[in-house]
């Protein structure tokens, strides 16, 4: 049994605040991730996996630390990946887990939420919906016929987890209080209650089943600037609706999924002009 694991960040243990992930706050978070990491590891194998991928989903995507990073797991670092907070998956996986997730910008009092780059994005729609990370990435997996069977983050994020991909199970790591405060737990229950989540989760993989969206696929992206919209449409599969918002379409998921990428990658570089 082949189980994928894409961990973000900012639905961490201890995380209530961007200051945790500056600094020193960060040197000591990183080890708390890597920790939440090694929990669900270890209750994978407990289930029966055979094969563990790690792929870090984090801004730099360089945040695991892999001299601790239990040693029976692979994983994959650094941030030019083409499925970015999926890369590495495929048909050949049994699972997905998300661990440190955060809920999508405006998603009430989440903490730290936001949605993929959160410096050029106030809203992605998929199909008319509204959708963070979760339901994105779960997308992907799903086209590969990948079922996302364990979540973990704030408690505004679990709900939302299972608004999109049904009874799946969550692990909550903090109660969010607002953008920037969380009631937090203590890492090692944290890690206990993702090591036992792991576990039940792969004993449910024949009932939770992949989050397939059928195509055609359209994601919708209201910019935070004008720029960032007009120089998206470099590309000429871009339509421009409003001075803020574009839209990108494919027959699947995972080509619509690299265009929507694409542009908020450009937008990135976009915010103060490119030759800035």
């Amino acid at each position: 049994m082949k189980v994928y694991i894409s961990v973000d960040m900012e639905g961490g243990t201890g995380i209530a605040s961007a200051q945790h992930m500056k600094d020193s706050g960060y040197t000591r978070m990183v080890k708390l991730l890597t920790q939440e990491v090694n929990a669900a590891i270890e209750g994978a194998f407990e289930a029966g996996a055979t094969e563990v991928l790690v792929n870090d989903a984090h801004g730099s995507m360089t945040n695991i630390l892999i001299e601790d990073l239990d040693e029976r797991a692979e994983l994959i670092s650094g941030s030019n990946k083409h499925l970015c907070q999926m890369e590495g998956i495929d048909e050949s996986f049994d699972a997905a887990f998300f661990l440190g997730y955060h809920a999508h910008e405006g998603n009430e009092d989440a903490v730290l939420n936001h949605t993929i780059f959160g410096g050029a994005v106030t809203e992605i729609r998929r199909n008319g919906v509204v959708v963070g990370e979760t339901a994105i990435n779960a997308g992907i997996a799903g086209a590969y016929g990948v079922p996302v069977v364990l979540v973990a983050g704030d408690h505004i994020l679990c709900q939302e987890a299972r608004s999109f991909l049904g009874d799946i199970e969550v692990v909550t790591t903090k109660r969010a209080i607002d953008r920037y405060a969380a009631r937090v737990l203590p890492p090692k229950r944290v890690q206990q209650l993702i090591k036992e989540g792991a576990k039940r989760a792969l004993g449910r993989l024949g009932e939770i089943k992949p989050h397939t969206i059928e195509g055609p696929i359209e994601f919708q992206l209201t910019m935070k600037l004008t720029s960032m919209a007009h120089m998206c449409c470099l590309f000429p599969s871009v339509e421009r609706r409003g001075p803020k918002v574009i839209a990108v379409k494919a027959d699947n998921y995972v080509d619509a999924y690299k265009q929507l990428l694409g542009c908020l990658i450009i937008s990135k570089t976009a915010a103060s002009g490119w030759l800035g």
